[in-house]
């Protein structure tokens, strides 16, 4: 599919438990585009000693976000990778408006831009069901989800037999308030793209197969005036 091309990023937007990496995997294979995570870049580049590394090790062996500055380095030296001449899938940035903001300008210096943001969208509790409900076990570290993947035994690893636990960033409450301040800080940012007439709004509270039909119906035809949440 020639939807991109160099220096045209599509993004994919979501909020946790929405099923992004599972759809940004499979939407960047079909259009033959790099799938470009932002978390992932920084740490590999971390692992590989590189300046950009070594800029941000600092910030991240502190817990502290990464300068946004320096990740729209690390992206921009992905966009000048061989593979990305066709364009890239931007996963995980941006997440707030300055990062957009950011992001356009980057962009555009380099005679590109953000050719479509595609926003999975998930009603709330759902995205709550589905992060909260992740168990692992203790002794495999496998993992289990009360409603799609629950052991067969309560409370028992189907591989290993040992106790099954919830992390504590994985309780009920604590979901809650990371997909609130996901909410709160990127909407606006869905809001931006949308004034842009750029954006296209797929329900993700369905099935894979289904979400992954929509979104090869939404890259097949670019063109028509978005969907607006």
């Amino acid at each position: 599919m020639g939807l991109l091309q160099h220096d045209q990023v599509l993004l994919l937007l979501g909020a946790p438990g929405a099923g992004k990496g599972t759809q940004a995997r499979f939407l960047a294979e079909t259009l033959g585009v790099p799938h470009v995570a932002s978390g992932d870049l920084l740490r590999e580049h971390r692992e590989r000693g590189t300046a950009l590394g070594r800029a941000a090790q600092g910030y991240m062996d502190r817990g502290d976000l990464v300068p946004d500055d320096l990740v729209l380095d690390v992206i921009a030296d992905r966009l000048d990778q061989p593979d990305a001449t066709r364009g890239a899938l931007l996963d995980g940035f941006p997440r707030t408006v300055a990062q957009a903001q950011a992001l356009d300008a980057r962009l555009d210096q380099r005679g590109g831009g953000v050719r479509m943001a595609v926003y999975i969208d998930v009603p709330t509790e759902a995205l709550v069901d589905r992060l909260a409900g992740r168990w692992l076990c203790r002794g495999c570290q496998t993992s289990y989800h009360t409603e799609f993947n629950p052991p067969a035994v309560a409370n028992a690893c189907d591989v290993c037999g040992g106790e099954l636990y919830q992390r504590p960033d994985d309780k009920r409450e604590v979901v809650a308030n990371r997909v609130a301040v996901y909410l709160s800080d990127t909407l606006p940012v869905i809001d931006r793209y949308a004034s842009q007439g750029i954006l296209h709004c797929v329900d993700g509270n369905r099935s894979i197969d289904a979400v992954q039909e929509s979104l090869l119906e939404v890259v097949a035809d670019p063109e028509p005036e978005a969907i607006a949440v």
